[in-house]
């Protein structure tokens, strides 16, 4: 799939990319955003730096901003380093996936312009990339965590215009994540992820999405009170 079309998928009928872009520069103008970043330690002495990603619909942004960084870094590392017998159909669609997490990262870092937070640094050190099990295994932890980040934070958006955006890519981030449970040979829709009572999608909140993101960041790690977590 080229990037082009890619493009022009996410912008979606009547939400173009340069309508988007030119709602996100006057919410920008109007909250007056300031990334703030201070140098803190954790318990364990270790440094790193919290990014305070602010508050209102910018923070949403920001939030999503920082899991399509952590996402499309996954992605780059699994395409640039295949695991042992990775079959030329797995490397393909794992290539489309990397391309579509890195134009989410780049939509949201234009967007968000100068109030976007800082390129994040990713660890994957835990995650041993030549082995298949353990990277799609990773995959539906990134996966499984998009979505549920996605539908926990969308009752906070104000402008109706971010909301499109937002379901038009948290339904992308959930054809990602049905994918990568076919590849483990895992039921799609299980009880992990859904209510099987309502059959809706369960949701997290920015306080339980953010300390799993923050597990596979260095240096850089994301705060946000301005979303409770």
């Amino acid at each position: 799939m080229k990037t082009t079309t890619q493009e022009s998928f996410l912008a979606g009928q009547g939400m173009a990319r340069r309508s988007f872009l030119r709602f996100a520069g006057a919410s920008a103008v109007a909250a007056g955003l300031m990334t703030s970043i201070s140098s803190c330690k954790k318990n364990d002495g270790t440094d790193f730096q919290p990014v305070d990603i602010g508050s209102g619909d910018l923070a949403v942004l920001n939030y999503a901003y920082a899991l399509e960084q952590l996402e499309a870094a996954f992605y780059t590392q699994v395409i640039s380093n295949p695991y042992n017998g990775i079959s030329a159909d797995e490397r393909a669609l794992l290539t489309e996936i990397r391309d579509h997490e890195v134009i989410h990262r780049e939509f949201f870092k234009k967007a968000l312009g100068s109030n976007a937070i800082p390129e994040l640094t990713p660890n994957f050190s835990a995650i041993n990339f030549s082995d298949r099990a353990n990277v799609l295994g990773a995959a539906k932890t990134f996966e499984d965590l998009g979505v549920a980040a996605y539908n926990g934070v969308g009752y906070m958006i104000q402008t109706v215009d971010y909301l499109v955006l937002a379901g038009k890519i948290v339904s992308v981030e959930a054809r990602h994540a049905a994918l990568i449970r076919n590849l483990l040979g895992l039921n799609f829709a299980d009880s992990t992820i859904l209510d099987m009572n309502t059959g809706l999608e369960k949701s997290q909140t920015p306080a339980q999405v953010i300390p799993q993101a923050n597990a596979f960041l260095q240096g850089f790690k994301i705060s946000a009170p301005g979303l409770g977590a």
